[in-house]
């Protein structure tokens, strides 16, 4: 269409070429924007190459060799890999970590729940104030600490089976942390109360994002506390329980910490997690491809685990 424009006098033949002449300029200005953006970030990413990308790339490569760490490296391809899966020992350790994630994760998180809802509903008494302190306190407290403190408190004269003791349940007393059919529970039970605050304080401030008005809709509608938790509270706190369940579980997969400070893998290899062998295989018994292939393996089990919570959390939520 060209000719002028009714009531201006502007013809848009004329009008046209302006447009184009500052096109140029905007896609210039743009990409100025756009290059003093990465010269921001250049920094960081520098950074993360270095010391992330680097020895992942460098992990990769010890995993393909035969290597003591001092002496002459020999290749061996897939071999360290196929022995992790192979081995029992090391594929064992696996096992564990993924048990571990029904204490590290699936604890926390219902537990997280239950004791969020309460403090939600006394949110204006001190007691709230209190019992968000108290629980947040493991989180606070070194893990190297925590697991000295639960040690003592797991023992064979610790306070736990004084309590037993004294409540007539001697019979069920032992060394927790060293017999084998309840050390990697009791260690689970350790991760369980270190993370039970991180879970507890991150789904209470989501419950403090719900509208108000929510609740009172319900009450007037005749639900109870149950009913408004099923309906109100869980989904509103769709991604808050994402993230906690993906903290949790890398965190049960990657327990390097509390394992070492209270059974160091023992009693036997019942306790044994994948951290904890790779740090036994690299630097007691200097078979460093092999623990380089099982790092690389936690790494691949952690990421298949994360992503797919993350995935699916984005999927229902757009």
């Amino acid at each position: 269409m060209t000719g002028p424009i009714p009531g201006t006098g502007v013809d848009l033949a004329e009008s046209r070429p302006a447009a184009r002449t500052r096109s140029p300029l905007r896609r210039h200005g743009l990409r100025r924007a756009g290059l003093v953006g990465w010269l921001f970030i250049l920094p960081a990413l520098a950074f993360y190459a270095v010391f992330v990308l680097r020895p992942i790339l460098v992990t990769f490569q010890y995993s393909l060799y035969t290597w003591d760490g001092i002496g002459p490296s020999t290749w061996a391809g897939f071999g360290n890999y196929v022995k992790v899966f192979t081995d029992p020992g090391l594929f064992a350790s696996i096992l564990n970590a993924v048990k571990l994630i029904v204490f590290f994760s699936a604890i926390p998180v219902v537990l997280g729940l239950a004791i969020a809802s309460t403090i939600r509903r006394i949110a204006t008494s001190r007691l709230a104030l209190v019992a968000r302190t108290v629980i947040f306190l493991p989180q606070v407290i070194p893990l190297v600490a925590a697991g000295i403190a639960w040690s003592w408190l797991l023992s064979s004269t610790g306070v736990v089976n004084q309590v037993l003791t004294y409540l007539g349940l001697g019979g069920i007393t032992r060394a927790w942390l060293g017999d084998f059919s309840t050390a990697l529970p009791a260690v689970g039970v350790i991760g369980a109360w270190v993370l039970l605050g991180l879970c507890t304080l991150l789904l209470l401030a989501g419950m403090s994002k719900i509208d108000p008005a929510l609740f009172e809709a319900a009450r007037l509608d005749g639900a109870g506390p149950m009913r408004e938790f099923l309906s109100i509270v869980l989904p509103s706190l769709r991604q808050e329980i994402a993230v906690c369940v993906t903290v949790t579980v890398i965190a049960a997969l990657a327990s390097f910490d509390i394992v070492y400070i209270s059974t160091q893998g023992g009693p036997g290899n019942a306790t044994m997690v994948p951290g904890l062998e790779i740090y036994y295989l690299a630097f007691s018994e200097r078979r460093v491809g092999v623990a380089s292939a099982l790092a690389v393996v936690l790494m691949l089990l952690v990421i298949a685990v994360a992503l797919p919570i993350q995935r699916l959390t984005r999927d229902r939520s757009s």
